[in-house]
């Protein structure tokens, strides 16, 4: 059966997908948009679907690595714990460490993936799942993202700053840490780099929602700002953060990757481009390693 590729799909299912992924429309209506746009949309609309069995390429029982669940207090968040999925790489350290954020559906397959591809380059790696106060990451991206719309969104954050606070004070790591995030991950990313200051080393947003403005002067760490050419929504907050990074003095460096859109990095879907995610992410690992040595 022929696989529908990324240049095959139109831009207004693409765009439906868009609204989809960012929870303005739930799955139903989605599809049913696509297939009104003719038959080959809603063909399009379900091979944009993530396919999970695509998005592992290290294994967890890799033996250059470890994973397990690790739970940990997480005081001012939606339940006072939190659980993560901890990567650490063979040795006995100490690692640097890296915090991996997830989307806005919860701790999925392909972000697992990511923390292992994090720990196989050698830092120990903890994606912490947000949904974990209601029980944890559903199997499903449709649960999951109208489970993460539930919780409350401050507390959410608290919880992500209490998981980079529990990695950075783990008895493996350095005490250098590194944040990195995909779509609401990338803006939390952001967000952890104005709210941590100079406990954060490095931070690395993956088509990411601009930190606050007036918050953008307390961030101490140098950036790396991975954005889809083609990403209206998210590139519209950027003349102004870049003004505001400048005016603030902050290190920064900005990627935009032609011919792309949201979610490139993200291989369960046609939405992924092969050569931008291996370009980004060899560029954050490098930039890792140059801020977390």
């Amino acid at each position: 059966m022929h696989a529908i590729t990324q240049l095959e799909i139109d831009h207004q299912v693409f765009d439906l997908y868009d609204e989809y992924c960012h929870g303005d429309i739930d799955r139903r209506e989605f599809l049913k948009r696509a297939a009104a746009l003719g038959a080959a949309g809603l063909a399009m609309a379900q091979a944009l679907l993530p396919q999970y069995a695509r998005a592992q390429t290290v294994s967890f029982n890799d033996e250059r690595i470890k994973a397990s669940y690790v739970t940990f207090s997480s005081p001012g968040g939606n339940s006072g714990r939190m659980r993560g999925y901890l990567v650490k790489p063979r040795g006995k350290g100490p690692f640097s460490a890296v915090l991996v954020i997830h989307e806005n559906r919860g701790l999925n397959p392909y972000i697992k993936d990511v923390a292992r591809r994090a720990a196989v380059e050698g830092f120990l790696a903890l994606a912490p799942d947000g949904l974990y106060p209601l029980g944890g990451y559903p199997g499903n991206d449709d649960d999951g993202r109208a489970m993460q719309k539930k919780l409350d969104q401050g507390q959410l954050r608290i919880d992500m700053l209490n998981s980079a606070r529990y990695v950075k004070s783990h008895k493996l790591s350095t005490g250098k840490l590194g944040v990195t995030g995909f779509c609401w991950g990338g803006g939390t990313t952001n967000y952890l780099a104005t709210v941590m200051g100079d406990e954060l080393q490095a931070a690395v947003p993956f088509y990411g929602a601009a930190a606050e403005t007036k918050a953008v002067s307390k961030i101490k760490s140098p950036l790396l700002i991975h954005y889809a050419e083609d990403d209206a929504r998210v590139n519209s907050m950027w003349p102004t953060f870049e003004q505001a990074l400048k005016a603030a003095s902050v290190s920064y460096e900005m990627h935009v990757y032609p011919g792309t859109r949201h979610g490139f990095h993200n291989n369960s879907t046609p939405r992924y481009d092969r050569a931008a995610a291996k370009l980004a992410w060899e560029r954050t690992i490098a930039f890792f390693r140059q801020h977390l040595a």
